[in-house]
């Protein structure tokens, strides 16, 4: 059977890629901003000192074809501070150096670190679904899904590289090299900063290793904790300067107090806020947000078996799963990581979702990215439908979790 052909799916998953190495992104304008930032490090300017649209208004081209990227990433991604992570901002300037003065250049660069990556996933991915005893066959769920080529190589989201890292850090840690999985995990965080909420999660893994008692865990989780920590914090280094911090994290905290797109229980929640007050409480429901999220993984930490590697990874694929399902914001690319974190559970709404996020698609089909509400309920019931079917109602034969 062809799913047990790992070498023909293999060429075939890299075949799908490499039809868009010369292709210039047409559903996200990301890519002039990686551009942007990449060219500033290599001018030996701090990428986060200043928003774009500073050295525009001021009529300063701090580096070439200036105009051009500001046109083509946009206003409102040219009138914010960057927002990416040093890892991220390392492979920019480097795609900036391969790339040289061109704009295609830097996204074939850009194109091949990502491509690198999923390849990377593969590997580790393979030996930890082997290791676990999960048919080796389930990755390409991942490897091999149109979204996935769509979104990462073509679309060039980082999300790839993130989730090489993560998926790297879970194999180190089933192997028990826990401080090299942590030191990877740190690297995972540097490049997004979503694998931040999986930190809790790791509680009972130390703590109720066979190997070692409770309080030798935790001190083993604190050490876990502090290279993660240290890593992370020693990648910001380069780029700080006074007001760093405050800036860094106003930026973050946008996404969840001024933009929203594709969300579903945010648009319940802020629908009942216009009814009551009569305006979008958008700042006061990002707040709150953030609070239930944080509860909610806390919960799951400590109440929610997580002792084994498939528990843990189950685990982390519902708090996800819950933060995106409250988020103001839900760019289809995100579903990546729900994906990647399926194939070792026996969960298919992430697999489901991230077909019916196509949908969302629609919205760039006019000028003002306007969504219309029947899409949206036709897209979450679905996915809404599978999960409660699956995490709820279905009595599996075979569970990880």
């Amino acid at each position: 059977m062809l799913k047990h052909n790992l070498q023909l799916l293999t060429w075939i998953a890299f075949g799908f890629r490499v039809i868009f190495l010369l292709a210039i992104p047409n559903l996200s304008q990301d890519f002039y901003r990686f551009i942007w930032d990449g060219r500033l490090i290599l001018e030996n300017i701090n990428p986060y000192l200043h928003p774009v649209e500073y050295y525009i208004k001021s009529g300063i081209s701090p580096i070439a074809q200036a105009q051009e990227l500001y046109n083509g990433m946009g206003v409102l991604n040219g009138s914010h501070y960057s927002n990416y992570t040093p890892v991220n901002q390392l492979l920019f300037a480097l795609a900036a150096i391969l790339g040289g003065k061109t704009i295609i250049g830097s996204v074939m660069a850009m194109r091949i670190f990502i491509i690198a990556a999923d390849f990377g996933t593969l590997y580790f991915g393979k030996k930890l679904l082997e290791g676990l005893k999960i048919p080796v066959y389930n990755i390409f769920f991942y490897i091999l899904n149109p979204f996935i080529i769509i979104e990462l190589t073509g679309n060039l989201h980082f999300e790839g590289v993130m989730i090489f890292f993560l998926v790297w850090s879970l194999h180190l840690l089933f192997q028990e090299k826990w401080k090299l999985a942590a030191l990877v995990l740190a690297l995972s965080i540097s490049v997004k900063l979503i694998p931040l909420i999986f930190l809790p999660l790791y509680f009972q893994w130390f703590t109720k290793h066979k190997k070692w008692s409770y309080w030798n865990g935790i001190k083993k989780l604190m050490l876990f904790y502090f290279i993660v920590f240290a890593v992370v914090l020693s990648s910001f280094i380069t780029f700080y300067f006074s007001g760093f911090t405050n800036i860094y994290l106003d930026t973050v905290g946008l996404w969840f107090q001024r933009f929203e797109f594709n969300a579903s229980l945010y648009y319940l929640a802020r629908e009942i806020g216009y009814a009551i007050s009569g305006y979008n409480k958008i700042t006061a429901i990002g707040k709150g947000i953030i609070g239930i999220v944080f509860i909610a993984v806390l919960a799951m930490a400590f109440l929610r078996k997580s002792k084994t590697i498939p528990q843990l990874i189950t685990t982390m694929l519902l708090a996800l799963s819950f933060y995106y399902f409250t988020a103001t914001t839900m760019h289809p690319w995100y579903i990546s990581s729900l994906l990647l974190l399926s194939v070792y559970t026996n969960y298919k709404f992430p697999l489901i979702w991230s077909f019916t996020v196509i949908l969302s698609y629609l919205a760039y089909n006019n000028t003002n990215n306007s969504e219309n509400f029947w899409v949206l309920v036709l897209e979450y019931a679905i996915v809404y439908g599978v999960f409660i079917w699956e995490v709820f109602i279905k009595k599996t034969t075979k569970k990880v979790a």
